[in-house]
């Protein structure tokens, strides 16, 4: 049990550039019934964090106004109706808002240990991303081993992840990047073959590689023009699963293609979905993920670390869209 009152916390001052994150000082919040208070150590930064801080992705009614999403730390309180944790435990959790903080509350269903062998601030880059890909790649996008899976924003954090996993499950992974650095260290990661969109059609690349026949999911967070080239891309019986939609929401679609290959379009948000789904979410990870952690067969790929005061930092460093997977805030 912490004898803190107050803790420093990151508010966005108004909606804008990273300069508008700044260090204030907030109570620290009481863990409810099912719930943890955690102690953070280390927190993720993630698009939505970003989005969010801009206006354009307000926490859900309940969840705290401050950003964050995920974090790493050790239990200091556990509230009523929790039986799985104990204070002092290490844990890391998917959160709805919060993180960006000394202390975060998180549902006991979305917590899990941190993996044997992980420091805090890898911990920290486990929950968004992983429940973000396993539950679309692997439940909506039903890879299975010996299937291709083409990922956009490759070098992002969920990009990096999606590599890692889809290569360790046994699919054949391609993903595209913006620029030549990128490209070896994704491969290095599991990707067959990576796309520079600079200079590479991926509807060609991912054909030629696969005889014509196309690859059978893929895992988008562009939209705009890509859907239609994402189509193109598929292969009979294929699946798009849209997570965001950098270049537009609004689209066009020749349905002709997508009932002559049997297309399957789908796509989910995570934050907004209810403790128990994300619950499952946990459940799934920690049964067939987590051991491939704790092996050393996967391991999240750090870009940088910055101080929690320096979460404006943080922030325009995703901004320059140079960084090759996550982004961490430091107690």
């Amino acid at each position: 049990m912490t004898n803190d009152t107050t803790m420093t916390a990151i508010a966005i001052t108004t909606p804008g550039g990273p300069e508008v994150l700044k260090p204030t000082r907030l109570p620290v919040p009481q863990p409810g019934p099912g719930e943890l208070l955690i102690k953070v150590a280390a927190a993720g930064v993630n698009r939505p964090d970003v989005l969010q801080r801009q206006g354009a992705y307000p926490p859900p009614p309940g969840a705290p106004e401050t950003p964050g999403l995920e974090v790493a730390g050790t239990v200091a309180a556990c509230g009523p109706a929790t039986h799985r944790f104990a204070v002092g435990d290490p844990v890391c959790a998917l959160v709805a808002g919060g993180g960006y903080a000394a202390y975060a509350v998180a549902p006991e269903p979305q917590c899990l240990p941190v993996p044997r062998g992980l420091s805090m601030v890898e911990a920290a880059a486990l929950p968004e991303t992983f429940f973000t890909v396993w539950t679309n790649v692997f439940q909506r996008g039903r890879l299975v081993p010996g299937e291709s899976l083409l990922v956009h924003g490759g070098a992002s954090g969920i990009g990096t992840t999606a590599i890692m996993l889809g290569a360790a499950l046994g699919a054949r992974v391609f993903a595209t990047v913006g620029g030549q650095a990128k490209i070896a260290p994704l491969m290095a990661l599991g990707a067959e073959r990576v796309i520079d969109y600079h200079g590479e059609d991926f509807v060609a690349v991912v054909r030629a590689a696969t005889g014509k026949r196309g690859v059978d999911v893929i895992l988008d967070m562009v939209g705009g023009p890509y859907v239609e080239r994402n189509i193109r891309a598929l292969a009979v019986d294929g699946r798009l699963v849209q997570i965001a939609y950098l270049q537009g929401s609004t689209v066009t679609v020749d349905l002709l293609p997508v009932m002559m290959k049997r297309l399957t379009l789908t796509g989910s948000t995570l934050r907004i979905r209810p403790v128990a789904e994300k619950g499952a979410i946990a459940l799934a990870l920690y049964e067939t993920v987590w051991p491939l952690l704790e092996a050393g067969r996967l391991k999240p790929v750090i870009d940088t670390t910055f101080a929690l005061a320096d979460a404006a930092a943080a922030h325009a460093r995703m901004d320059e869209r140079d960084h090759i997977g996550k982004i961490v805030l430091t107690a």
